[in-house]
């Protein structure tokens, strides 16, 4: 089911692309209820549904991951952290509530939770997304507290057992057949009540503090690239792991070059004379200018493709392709000269009518003097 080829994530739910997260949240509800692993034992095809619907609900509620996807699709999620079986199993708690996971053998989440993730604006120029840099970004970003070292007690002294739980950070309860699981609320599942707090942390167990790190951006980063930087994202508990950080890439509009997928486009001016006779013209590219021949006769908005000279591939791979749209400029001002010169011409067209300029004529002729020179009136008329 998630092998191979992925299903469009909003099929998957059975919501429309434009659905309200109240009616995506409904709709995942619904198909972790059906296809829970804990009421479909021993059916690997309910275990692979479950999976693929956590999946889908993982993207679509959260905002930054459902914009990529509806902008490219299963490849822009590529490099962004998704669900696990056992996070998918976390969201059904989140979403249901204690009481149900408990029902469904869900342990509520206590101890040591891993730290949360953390995400990063980096800026480049199309120059540098062309060729990959190595950038140096500066995050705020929670540390363990040095005085406590995360205990969020004072230096010497110790949390205590929370009273209410004994320690274990839930509490259980029992109503008729059911054996109900429930975070403790007055140690909020941690076990533990911080009765004399560290003065550095304020009892918080962390600080925030700002660390400078390095990342290195591959070449053919896009707008929305994220790049992960494992275990450098916010402190977890003591003795938990720390959260990843993402690095999401902003490439700054270029004066010369429109990005279109792997392939750059630049509108380049010629001249009449240019167009007509054929030229050899400077081309800018990446790399600096590029001499690109000309031949007789082109149009204005005429595209010439110079293959490899574009964006390279995120995956690898051939470049992009540039794509030069040429723009016949027609001269506003001109010496005298260049008129006499214009005004030959001139004339010499009105003697010498090329093949196409005369049948666009005699259509214009033929329309004034009330015949339709259309092939279907023709038929008609024979």
């Amino acid at each position: 089911m998630m092998a191979g080829t992925k299903r469009d994530y909003y099929e998957v739910l059975g919501v429309a692309r434009g659905a309200a997260d109240e009616e995506i949240k409904r709709a995942y509800r619904k198909l972790a209820m059906q296809h829970h692993p804990d009421r479909n034992v021993g059916d690997p095809e309910a275990d692979l549904k479950f999976k693929e619907a956590a999946e889908a609900y993982d993207v679509l509620r959260d905002p930054e991951k459902r914009q990529r996807y509806d902008r490219y699709g299963h490849a822009g999620l590529d490099g962004m952290n998704m669900p696990n079986f056992n996070d998918a199993r976390t969201m059904f708690g989140d979403l249901f509530g204690d009481l149900l996971g408990g029902i469904f053998g869900q342990n509520v989440r206590h101890g040591p939770q891993r730290g949360r993730d953390h995400k990063v604006e980096v800026d480049l120029d199309l120059a540098e997304a062309a060729r990959g840099v190595l950038k140096r970004v500066t995050v705020s970003r929670e540390e363990l507290c040095g005085d406590c070292s995360g205990s969020g007690a004072r230096r010497g002294s110790k949390p205590a057992a929370c009273r209410r739980c004994q320690g274990q950070g839930v509490v259980i309860q029992s109503q008729g057949f059911f054996r109900i699981q429930q975070t403790c609320r007055a140690c909020g599942g941690s076990g533990r009540i911080i009765t004399d707090p560290c003065a550095a942390c304020s009892g918080n167990g962390r600080v925030v503090a700002q660390r400078t790190l390095e990342v290195n951006i591959p070449p053919g980063v896009d707008n929305g690239t994220a790049i992960r930087l494992g275990g450098e994202g916010e402190a977890g508990d003591p003795g938990a792991p720390r959260g990843d950080l993402y690095c999401v890439v902003t490439v700054r509009t270029h004066s010369l070059f429109h990005r279109d997928g792997n392939n750059l486009i630049c509108r380049v001016p010629i001249t009449i004379s240019q167009a007509v006779l054929g030229s050899e013209i400077e081309v800018p590219t990446l790399d600096g200018a590029l001499a690109q021949t000309l031949k007789r006769g082109v149009q204005s908005g005429d595209v010439v493709r110079i293959a490899g000279r574009g964006m390279p591939s995120l995956r690898g791979g051939r470049k992009g392709d540039l794509l030069v749209q040429l723009l016949v400029e027609t001269p506003r001002q001109l010496t005298k000269r260049q008129e006499e010169l214009f005004r030959e011409l001139a004339e010499l067209e009105q003697k010498h009518v090329s093949p196409e300029r005369k049948s666009f004529l005699e259509k214009i002729r033929e329309f004034f003097a009330g015949k339709d020179a259309s092939p279907d009136s023709q038929g008609a008329q024979d």
